[in-house]
């Protein structure tokens, strides 16, 4: 592990330093500085030259200056002579932009995946891009991985009797289903219509969920504003109860007091991808270092790492027919 250095944003330091650990490694020394005029500065405190380096930062909030850091370290590597860069951003933020659904509209997601490779990435390790189609944004390779093996895992230990797993929305039904696979349960999704970043109607649940108890399963919790209006549709159909899953749990706004004190909620799991909000001891935090630090250490060996896309134990993923199957 000699030629490996991992560098840390100020994004999510902690993710950085229990990806090391997993690795055997140190978390090596930067400097962030930002001077009067607001601009920020990236020096790199350890030798790259010829190294294989890699800098965690997830775009979370303010994601903006995460971004510009993200980008000065890239250049300050590059400048440094590293022998390859990679980017690893556990939760790509502007994968949201992703579509041109109104006229004039950029695209962040594409622009974005342009500014890392210009600034020197010549790789990229996400996880749970929130649309597949932003993968293709990207002019370097993109290992995409996902975290459904560690919430699985998660749920696989508990009472999964009358459970069924729910997708907020028929666009996330593949994922939902291919967990429903991992845990041996039935699958449902909400029809969703969104009206703005926060506003979202669920019209009707696909799916019959009466006297169950939902998993709903999601890639990315902002507002918390599609899983309450989740939960008040399940309510009118007859679920009892519901446990939420998501990757990314960004929990923003007054997102902690809808979700905390919710009837309907037994409980709320997350990864840390992005740093967990203060004041919810209640949260449940399953950790993604370890698949990190296995990629890290597949991409250093020129060794495949497509096993880890699916990030589950295929043995647990008995055949199960998908939701749109369950349509026809």
């Amino acid at each position: 592990m000699r030629e490996i250095v991992v560098f840390s944003g100020s994004a999510h330091r902690g993710l950085a330093e229990r990806i090391c650990d997993e690795l055997g490694i140190e978390v090596s020394p930067a400097s962030i500085t930002r001077f009067s005029n607001d601009c920020l500065q990236a020096q790199l405190l350890a030798n790259c030259r010829q190294r294989d380096v890699y800098i965690v930062q997830p775009l979370v909030p303010p994601t903006q200056d995460s971004l510009m850091e993200l980008l000065l370290m890239i250049d300050a590597a590059r400048g440094a002579s590293a022998a390859q860069i990679t980017a690893v951003i556990p939760h790509y933020a502007y994968a949201r932009s992703d579509k041109k659904d109104a006229s004039r509209l950029s695209l962040g997601g594409r622009l974005v995946a342009d500014l890392l490779s210009t600034a020197g990435a010549h790789r990229v390790l996400t996880m749970t891009l929130h649309a597949p189609q932003v993968h293709g944004f990207f002019s370097v390779p993109v290992d995409h991985l996902t975290a459904l093996g560690v919430l699985a895992d998660h749920f696989r230990g508990t009472d999964l009797t009358d459970s069924i797993v729910v997708s907020p929305d028929l666009g996330n039904a593949k994922d939902a289903t291919q967990f429903s696979r991992l845990l041996g349960l039935p699958v449902a999704a909400g029809s969703k219509r969104r009206l703005a970043d926060d506003r979202v109607v669920i019209d009707s649940i696909v799916g019959d969920v009466t006297g169950k108890r939902a998993i709903i399963l999601d890639d990315e919790i902002a507002t918390g504003g599609s899983i309450v209006e989740l939960l008040d549709k399940l309510a009118e159909t007859g679920c009892t109860e519901a446990a939420v899953a998501c990757t990314h749990g960004l929990f923003a706004g007054n997102a902690v007091a809808r979700l905390r004190g919710h009837p309907m909620i037994s409980q709320v799991v997350t990864t840390d991808t992005v740093p967990a909000p203060q004041g919810w001891p209640e949260l449940q935090v399953r950790s993604v270092a370890g698949l990190f630090a296995e990629a890290i250490q597949r991409i250093h060996a020129g060794e495949s790492v497509s096993s880890l896309f699916d990030g589950v134990d295929p043995t647990y993923a008995p055949p199960q027919r998908s939701l749109f199957d369950a349509l026809r």
